[in-house]
């Protein structure tokens, strides 16, 4: 029953998640990206922080078999190959069957196609030296290796990937890097089980500092246990050795296999504070983790609900054939408050690009901010009414602003090149940007010597929305350019 609820639980959460990256229900569910372990310690949300803590002193890694995307694919990965193991096992016993009544003297070769994992001991050296490489980035702001390890954004990486593949906007760094990462857990998970997250995964690690002291826990009776090794050969975190009866709990995800893989009845989930003699008086007992887990899935449920977020407003931006142009400074959306926050805190999880409708936001192909979203026009612009890329980011490194506070928020200056802009090169009136600005912060006046209007910009007023620059007709660069600010201001 417990592993049910476990895949049931596990099921809504990857679905919901998955949606997200693809950029579908960011108003039902977007609550899920933040509950995201290392999106919320960036974020400095505490109050998730502490949830997940807690949850995990309570009842284990619950977190990474239910809550982390990243660990649900390797466990579907995990199951496709143990499906595809006994299909293959039950053809050969079929085989070997029909020979023996034919009465055949053909010796075939008899292989083991179901997967079997074993014990194997705590990678240590590896393991605490990623976690700490990992703390150090996180605090000098190298973000790039979070960027490529850490569950969450490494699963959004691969959804992005295969998304922008569908839809012909993927960028070189962003295939590579998507690729090789789906390469790389898929072929882990497929040899050796859950050995990413407990070894690799530096939200694994650190939880699982935690863990060893959680309440409810898979607990071995050493009176019913034969050592049969069903559960070892079954644990896909390698952490049952059923030999000395023990259970490495910092490994253990909590995924429950071992318990419906027992034949003895003799592991179960319960309060590791009970008494052995209370164990041992009902016939029945009652089952204390099923109830604690129940719990603690409302609970976890409840407080996400209260954070889901209002309908978004905007729409579809045309999309315009046009050149990135030069930038004297980079671009952040709104609420990032300014360039060296955004990138201290983005996890390049992709969750903002698929929320830009816009075609706003992109991977970034530069080492310094590999993967990290940037802002550029040449697709869409900025609609003052969208605030959706806000109200998604789980880290912390867009802020939540309303559509009111945006509109408001000066990230950017545009600037006009007179040697592309067609009405002061004498080949064309225009007066687009002026018209389509909204923020009124570009108007037309007469040039000096001649008939026409060119066009002007109060950087005062100017708010960097790109509707000037996307929607100007020079091509294939646009007369008129946004630089970003690197400290937003409020115009």
């Amino acid at each position: 029953m417990l592993r049910k609820i476990r895949i049931a639980s596990a099921f809504l959460f990857f679905t919901g998640i998955t949606l997200l990256f693809i950029g579908i229900g960011h108003n039902w569910w977007g609550w899920m990206a933040k509950l995201q372990f290392l999106p919320s310690l960036l974020a400095l949300n505490f109050a998730v922080i502490a949830g997940i803590i807690l949850l995990t002193l309570l009842a284990g890694r619950f977190y990474c078999s239910v809550i982390c995307p990243l660990g649900i694919y390797q466990d579907i990965v995990i199951w496709i190959r143990r499906t595809l193991g006994k299909t293959l096992q039950k053809r050969q016993a079929a085989r070997l069957k029909h020979l023996k009544e034919q009465g055949s003297a053909e010796k075939p070769a008899v292989r083991q196609y179901v997967k079997r994992f074993g014990y194997l001991k705590e990678h240590k050296a590896v393991r605490y030296t990623v976690l700490a490489l990992s703390i150090v980035s996180i605090v000098v702001t190298g973000q790039m290796l979070i960027a490529l390890i850490a569950p969450y954004s490494a699963y959004g990486r691969m959804v992005r990937t295969f998304v922008a593949l569908g839809n012909g906007s993927v960028t070189a760094p962003l295939l590579i890097t998507g690729l090789l990462t789906f390469i790389i857990i898929s072929v882990s998970a497929w040899m050796w089980g859950r050995e990413y997250c407990n070894t690799i995964c530096p939200v694994g690690t650190l939880l699982s500092f935690f863990s060893r002291f959680s309440l409810f826990r898979p607990v071995i009776d050493e009176g019913k246990c034969t050592g049969c090794g069903k559960c070892a050969r079954g644990c896909k975190a390698s952490c049952i050795d059923f030999k000395e009866h023990r259970i490495d709990y910092s490994r253990c995800v909590d995924c429950f296999d071992c318990i419906g893989t027992c034949g003895e009845n003799a592991l179960q989930f319960r309060n590791i504070r009970k008494r052995a003699a209370e164990e041992q008086v009902a016939a029945e007992p009652v089952d204390k983790g099923r109830r604690a887990f129940l719990v603690t899935t409302a609970v976890v449920a409840a407080g996400a609900a209260a954070n889901a977020q209002d309908h978004m407003h905007g729409g579809l931006a045309e999309v315009i054939d046009k050149k990135a142009p030069e930038r004297t400074g980079r671009i952040v959306p709104p609420g990032a408050g300014s360039v060296k926050s955004f990138y201290d805190h983005c996890t390049a999880c992709q969750l903002c690009v698929s929320a830009c409708r816009n075609g706003v936001l992109h991977p970034s192909s530069d080492l310094g901010h590999l993967l990290q979203p940037y802002m550029s026009y040449e697709n869409g612009y900025c609609r003052p009414e969208c605030n959706a890329c806000s109200q998604v980011c789980p880290a912390g490194a867009i802020k939540p602003v309303s559509v009111e506070q945006k509109q408001a928020i000066r990230i950017g200056v545009a600037h006009v090149n007179l040697d592309l802009c067609l009405p002061a090169t004498g080949k064309d009136s225009c007066g687009n940007c002026a018209y389509h600005c909204p923020s009124g912060a570009i108007r037309m006046v007469r040039q000096q010597g001649s008939r026409n209007q060119i066009p002007t910009v109060a950087e005062d007023r100017c708010i960097g929305c790109g509707a000037c620059e996307n929607l100007c007709p020079s091509r294939p660069i646009s007369a008129i350019t946004v630089n970003g600010l690197s400290i937003h201001h409020n115009a």
